[in-house]
Formats: structure tokens, C-alpha cells, sequence
């Protein structure tokens, strides 16, 4: 027996150590955590339970037949996270730099598998050279498995990917179709195409990083959600994602006990607005000041600055807020923000999470470049999920909601569920001297007249009260009291339950 048990401990060494040990050095070399190493600080300390550890390839072309590791490139099965189960696969580089096989795509499909019956989120780590050349189709067709069962889980359970090594090809194509992707700064790359075949085709000189590194992904293609320092602070930053999330659709978001008061008042809201219209002020400062701690987990905090989206936790329990930026292009919509808000208040949609709007929109922003890149359609995304969104919904105007901006952003009209806005909002169909100029056309000669009538306009609509007297807005409050109305509000909101109408499913303007 004895012999037996010394025999299973080595055959698991061997598994533990992947590619080797000159490999592990090389990995650890450029800055980056093994597999397995990764696994240890997403997990918590010895829940970690393996499937498949002995698994190998079945492929005998090119000599690969002599070449069988245990693992055949990724490490599967499932740990807890603060105590609550997550399926996990965590590609290893050191065995054919990460590369999927049949075998490999087997594992990775039985956990996705195993997660979506079971109710459990799952976390891809990404660190792979793509397609295995040697299994031609097989390999292909094993990421097709993995692409359709990330098609099937979305919406069911969460799906966090990131991206820890070169990710090139189809293997950029599942973390594209899951909820969120973090990446690492200078260790981690995704393109469909590296930088030698864009030379070679299009005649581009372009680095790797340049074409698909961390800042790239999380600035430009807003393909990524986040970007962190190293192997590390990612892993540490998924797991505070994670205790923000539900298990499945089926739930409710996670609630934790808080010390934070939800009737604290913040009396320096009071004078956060400036006098000026045209002055800008922090919205990141409402957000942090009405959330439990201060505490604000951001998504593409990088991307489309003008608009804000991320979570908090309000009396404890998870909260998604969207957040015009006054700071940034004076928090007008356009292409990039609505995209951004769009498919995070669908996120928070699928996941029973209510969602706090916090508005201070001057409209869509105008021009050419935005007509020609489709902002009527993109800002039609943002409009389609707010009004399919069933989630319990609350929205603060605490400055502009002008024009058809106004009514994307979570108004009453489209359903939101309670509507506030501080005394400083401004609710009208443009700005005072838009208007006036418009409305008094004939009168653009004379100056004071043109000054008297902005006034005018000014006194009749800078203000939330006529659209209070409709009822659009349900009560005018105090900056200083917002966190205790929405959490109230919340609270009330808590036994919601909407049905739309009968459809196999909706068109959302792509």
C-alpha cells in the first residue's frame, strides 16, 4: 500500500511541475507566476480541488507522441474565494507555451460545464500561445467547444478572464465573449494577429504592446476592463471583484455587514455643484461619498472617461452606478461612453444587481467624427438597456439633463424606478442660450433683450420643479441626505418583479 501511495505522490509531482523547471525559471524570469502559483493567491489557502491532473494529448504527428505532460497545459477544477466556490482554469506556459489542444479544450469545457449546472462563477487565466499547430482542426475545433459554452453561460454565471501572458488568435475570442477581462501590465498581450504578421500584410511596424498590451486594451479598443501592475495585484483585484458578484442569476448579490451608517449624512455635497453652470466639479466624489466605506471597484476607469461605471456596495449589499463625469468633455454622451454604460447596465441586468444613475448630461456629443461612427445607433445601446433593464432602478439629477440625453439617462420615462435630483438640477430640452436663440431668433440684434430672455429661460427651467410638478421627478432632495434617500429607496425596491412581454428574445441595436 505503501509503495502505491509513494507511486501517486510522484505521479503528482511530476504533474506539479508542468513544463519543467528551466521553464518555470524562464516564467518567473520575465515577472510572471506559474499556473499553479496563480491559482494559490486568486483561491483562498487550501481550497483548491484539481480535475483532470493527469490528462495528456492524444496527438502523434510532428513527434508529439514522445512529448505527453501530465496536465497537458492547463490546470482545472474549483476553490473558494473568501469562501464562496468559483470553477477555475489557469493555463500553464511552461507546457507548449500554454497552447490549446483537444485534450487541453476538454478541461477547460468540463469546468465550464460543471460551473453552469452547478450555479458557481467561473475565472479563466489566460497564458497561452494559442491554437496547438501540431493538432491542426483538433485544436481548432476544441476552441469552438470553449466559444459555444461561453455563448450558453452568458447571463447564467459570471465570467471573469484574465489575461496573464500573449493571447493571439482564437485564443483572444473566449475572454472577449465574457464579463469582464483584466490584464497585466507589460507581461500581458492579446491581437488576433501579432506584430510580424501585420508586417508582413499590411506593411505596419508595430510593437506588441502597441498593438494589443494592457494600455492599448484598456484605453483605446476598451476591449478590457482593467489593467494592473503584475501577476499579483490582478489576482488580488479579481478576488474584490468577485465578492461583489452573485454565484448565478439565480441569486441575489452577496450583503455584508457594514459599520457605515446608511442614514450618514454628507454635508459636503451640499457644495460640491459650483454656481457656474459651465464649471466642472468630481462626480467620482458623490460616487465614493454616498458608498458604504468609500469604497468604488471601477470598470474601464480608463476608457470613455466621461462617463463613470463601476460598484459599490450601499447598507451593505452590491449596487452597479452609472455616472455622467462633468470633469471629462463636460460629461456628454458619446460613441465610447454609451457603449461602456450600455453593456454594463445590461451586466448588472442579467445579475440582479440595481443600478444607481447619477446624471449630469449636457447631451450627445455633436459633430462629424460621431455622426459618421454611428452615435445615433451606439447611443441607442445605452436607451435599450436602461429600458429593458427589470433591476431595481434609481436615478439622481444633480445638475444638466438636457435633451433626448436626458431620457437615456435612467429617466422615469423609460421605467427607472425612482427618480430624484438635487435643487441644483437643470431639466430642459437645452441650455438657456441654445434656447434663446432659437425661440428669439428675431431678436439676436439687440443684446440686452437676448440677455433678458436667457435670464428668463433661465428662471423658468434651470431648475428640477417643473419637471417635479409632472411627476418626472418624484422628490427634490438635499445633496447632503442622497445616501439615506437611495438606500432607502433600495431597501423599498428590494421585491421588484417585472414581466415583458413574450419573445424569444430582443434585437439590441449591435
Amino acid at each position: 500500500m505503501q509503495e502505491i501511495l509513494e507511486q501517486l505522490e510522484q505521479h503528482r509531482e511530476e504533474a506539479r511541475l508542468g513544463g519543467g523547471r528551466k521553464r518555470i525559471e524562464a516564467q518567473h524570469a520575465k515577472g510572471k507566476l506559474t499556473a499553479r502559483e496563480r491559482l494559490d493567491v486568486l483561491l483562498d489557502e487550501g481550497s483548491f480541488e484539481e480535475y483532470d491532473t493527469y490528462k495528456t494529448h492524444r496527438c502523434t504527428d510532428f513527434g508529439m507522441g514522445e512529448q505527453q505532460i501530465p496536465g497537458d497545459g492547463v490546470v482545472t477544477g474549483w476553490g473558494t474565494i473568501n469562501g464562496r466556490p468559483a470553477y477555475v482554469f489557469s493555463q500553464d506556459f511552461t507546457v507548449f507555451g500554454g497552447s490549446l489542444s483537444e485534450t487541453h479544450a476538454e478541461k477547460i469545457c468540463k469546468v465550464m460545464d460543471l460551473a453552469m449546472q452547478n450555479g458557481v462563477p467561473i475565472i479563466g487565466l489566460n497564458d497561452s500561445g494559442g491554437a496547438r499547430i501540431q493538432e491542426g482542426v483538433a485544436s481548432l475545433g476544441g476552441y469552438a467547444e470553449v466559444f459555444w459554452r461561453n455563448a450558453q453561460a452568458s447571463g447564467v454565471i459570471p465570467q471573469i478572464s484574465v489575461i496573464m501572458g500573449p493571447c493571439a488568435g482564437g485564443a483572444v475570442y473566449s475572454p472577449a465573449m465574457t464579463d469582464f477581462i483584466f490584464m497585466v501590465k507589460d507581461t500581458s498581450y492579446m491581437f488576433v494577429t501579432g506584430p510580424d504578421v501585420v508586417k508582413t500584410v499590411t506593411n505596419e511596424i508595430v510593437t506588441a504592446e502597441e498593438l494589443g498590451g494592457a494600455s492599448t486594451h484598456t484605453r483605446k479598443s476598451s476591449v478590457a476592463d482593467g489593467a494592473y501592475e503584475n501577476d499579483v495585484e490582478t489576482l488580488l483585484e479579481v478576488r474584490r471583484l468577485f465578492d461583489l458578484l452573485p454565484a448565478s442569476h439565480r441569486d441575489k448579490p452577496p450583503a455584508i455587514p457594514t459599520a457605515d451608517p446608511a442614514d450618514r449624512l454628507e454635508p459636503s455635497l451640499d457644495t460640491l455643484v459650483p454656481a457656474n453652470a459651465n464649471q466642472p466639479y468630481n462626480m467620482h466624489e458623490v460616487v465614493t461619498k454616498v458608498a458604504d466605506e468609500g469604497s468604488f471597484f471601477e470598470i474601464q476607469k480608463d476608457h470613455a472617461k466621461n462617463i463613470l461605471t463601476g460598484f459599490i456596495r450601499l447598507n451593505g449589499s452590491t449596487v452597479g452606478v452609472v455616472a455622467n463625469q462633468p470633469m471629462v468633455l463636460a460629461g456628454c454622451l458619446d460613441i465610447d461612453s454609451s457603449k461602456k454604460a450600455g453593456r454594463f447596465v445590461r451586466f448588472c441586468d442579467a445579475f440582479n444587481i440595481p443600478i444607481l444613475t447619477f446624471v449630469d448630461v449636457p447631451g450627445f456629443l455633436p459633430g462629424t467624427s460621431q455622426e459618421y461612427g454611428g452615435i445615433i445607433k451606439h447611443g441607442a445601446k445605452l436607451l435599450f438597456a436602461y429600458a429593458q433593464a427589470t433591476v431595481p432602478k434609481v436615478t439622481v439629477i444633480t445638475r444638466k439633463a438636457y435633451g433626448g440625453a436626458y431620457d437615456v439617462m435612467a429617466s422615469k420615462h423609460i421605467r427607472a424606478d425612482v427618480n430624484y435630483a438635487w435643487p441644483t438640477a437643470q431639466i430642459a430640452v437645452m441650455g438657456a442660450k441654445g434656447a434663446t436663440e432659437i425661440l428669439y431668433r428675431s431678436e439676436l440684434g439687440d443684446p440686452e433683450k437676448i440677455a433678458a430672455r436667457t435670464k428668463e429661460y433661465e428662471d423658468r427651467f434651470a431648475n428640477p420643479f417643473i419637471a417635479a410638478q409632472r411627476g418626472f421627478i418624484d422628490e427634490v432632495i438635499m445633496p447632503h441626505s442622497t445616501r439615506r434617500r437611495v438606500a432607502r429607496a433600495f431597501e423599498l425596491l428590494k421585491g421588484k418583479q417585472v414581466d415583458g412581454p413574450a419573445k424569444k428574445h430582443d434585437n439590441i441595436p449591435l
